[in-house]
């Protein structure tokens, strides 16, 4: 593996800001920790508060609530007031990107109580919620049901808005495909104030289509209607330990839920759930699920792990054991399951609380974690943001199946990140072109994975410090990104726009294709009303003229770097 030596690099001389991320576990503790246990629990009980409405009344609630929107909308001079935008503050995103759009003048609309569920519907398999509605929440009451959410992303705090708008992924996702591709209906403001639901059959199915990853710049979603499935109450779940180079690693992942015989929709060779860590350049465990019913789980000698139980090992650690013990089989309450990472935030909480994985810290206080990633972003300040956008990566490199060994070395040379998370998902083949799509001629390959309807991508989840960081090396954090999105450019790959970008506006649109996009903001009002999604997600501040010129741009001409 000698090309897969990193290159050597020069010692970096410490500054004051080393020492203060290294001791800012007591600000955390002090301070993060029970302010954000504070805030989990109000919003448990506002949750159940919601819970114990009919859905009748928070029907009416959200009716009202549309029209303010909608009257808010309209009280709009854009001669004189600036872009619309949502009411939230910018620390409260999950994403990690800077949110400087909002510091140039904007027009805010309030959203925040839209966070209800609308709908169990158990005839037609949906779940209609409001945007602000998180995955905790909807878990906890499908859940229950023996029902969920086609795909539910692992941490409690994502909400359905975020997801739909943005990007949204889970070990269902080779099935299902993205969070996005499970909506059957979204319910939109539209820039002239009018209430539209927008599906793939019906007069805006062009807007259906534009929505994921526009980043609520075609409209403001009010509602989503989100498909469920049957499930069990356990999830069986098998776990592999894999040894070799990484190209190895790679190949036992993809046979982990890939038949090589491309029989890829038969439920007796594909898990209901997968994914990989992989620990170091030579070591991995995959992960392959299936739902398991009480009486199974129960059965003796099975052996079930409640991981949702504050004191329990951090699930990324007690995958890791598997490596030692080899190939072992355990049933996880399937809520518990669904959300294994949000307690250690995969394995970020061991950077911000580096003894929080012991276990008489797990005992005594693990049950005040997660910190709220909002509140750590809210007492990062200045200076702590942009060293953590050069000294650290939370990245999400989403690339073609049979690429994934590739993208493997590539980080590994480039940045040294470890563990690293492997989940698939398919992109569909759809009507029309949309900001992301599968390889032109795809199916002619017959590739593992792929189908002809579909072809399987894989999320290369890249978070935590890189290997020149945690050895005191100079590291150029924004050049490794954008060496990262050229090589994503190269190789029909996407980078998911919660992440710090460094894409330049003509490359953002040689990853992403403008063209429906372009036209749907057109054809609905959106230019002019809502910034654009390129200069919402570019890094860096916004100048009100910088973003005045760029929608003035839209309206005059079309987008000429269009792929």
């Amino acid at each position: 593996m000698s090309d897969l030596q990193a290159p050597l690099r020069p010692k970096r001389k410490k500054i004051w800001v080393d020492y203060f991320v290294h001791f800012r576990w007591i600000i955390v503790i002090f301070v993060v920790l029970p302010i954000s246990f504070t805030l989990y629990f109000l919003t448990y009980l506002g949750d159940v508060r919601s819970e114990s409405k009919s859905f009748k009344q928070r029907q009416e609630e959200h009716n009202e609530n549309v029209k303010k929107v909608i009257k808010r909308l309209k009280e709009r001079n854009p001669s004189r007031d600036g872009l619309v935008c949502t009411a939230r503050k910018p620390w409260i995103a999950v994403g990690m990107r800077n949110v400087d759009y909002k510091r140039a003048r904007h027009f805010e609309v309030d959203l925040s109580a839209f966070r209800n569920i609308l709908d169990i519907d158990k005839e037609r398999m949906i779940a209609r919620c409001e945007p602000l509605v998180n995955m905790g929440q909807i878990s906890r009451v499908s859940v229950p049901m023996n029902l969920a959410l086609a795909v539910v992303a692992e941490l409690d705090d994502l909400t359905v808005g975020g997801l739909i708008n943005g990007y949204g992924i889970e070990g269902s996702s080779h099935i299902y495909g993205l969070f996005s591709d499970t909506v059957v209906a979204y319910e939109i403001i539209l820039a002239d104030g009018r209430l539209v639901r927008a599906t793939k059959d019906n007069e805006y199915s062009d807007l259906f289509y534009a929505i994921p990853w526009s980043q609520g710049t075609l409209g403001l979603l009010v509602a989503a209607e989100i498909k469920l499935i049957p499930i069990k109450e356990y999830m069986k779940l098998t776990y592999k330990p894999v040894v070799g180079n990484l190209k190895d690693l790679a190949q036992g992942y993809l046979d982990s839920f890939a038949p090589r015989d491309g029989d890829q929709d038969n439920p007796e060779k594909v898990p209901d759930f997968v994914e990989t860590m992989i620990y170091n350049p030579t070591e991995a465990v995959c992960m392959t699920g299936r739902y398991a019913s009480k009486e199974e789980a129960k059965k003796k000698g099975n052996v079930i792990n409640s991981v949702g139980w504050w004191y329990k090992p951090w699930f990324y650690q007690h995958a890791q054991t598997a490596l030692k013990k080899g190939e072992f089989v355990e049933y996880i309450p399937t809520r518990e399951y669904y959300h294994r990472h949000t307690r250690c935030l995969y394995w970020e909480g061991k950077l911000i609380l580096p003894f929080a994985d012991q276990w008489w810290f797990r005992f005594l206080f693990g049950w005040l974690m997660p910190p709220k990633v909002s509140l750590l972003k809210a007492t990062q300040g200045e200076a702590i943001r942009n060293y953590y956008h050069e000294m650290h990566v939370i990245q999400d490199m989403l690339v073609p199946l049979y690429k994934v060994g590739d993208a493997l070395e590539w980080v590994h040379h480039e940045m040294e990140v470890y563990p690293i998370w492997l989940c698939p998902h398919r992109l569909y083949k759809l009507p029309v072109k949309t900001m992301i799509y599968p390889e032109p001629g795809f199916e002619l390959h017959r590739r593992q994975g792929d189908t002809h309807y579909a072809q399987m991508y894989t999320d290369v989840g890249v978070y935590y410090a890189p290997g020149p960081v945690l050895r005191g090396e100079q590291f150029d954090g924004a050049e490794a990104v954008r060496r990262m999105e050229n090589w994503l450019i190269e190789n029909h790959g996407f980078q998911p726009q919660y992440a710090v970008s460094e894409l330049t506006e003509k490359n953002f649109w040689r990853m992403f294709d403008a063209g429906l996009y372009e036209h749907c903001r057109k054809k609905y009002g959106a230019v002019g009303t809502f910034m654009s999604v390129y200069y919402k997600c570019k890094k860096g501040k916004k100048t009100e003229k910088e973003v005045q010129e760029a929608e003035q741009a839209q309206l005059e001409t079309p987008y000429a770097e269009a792929d």
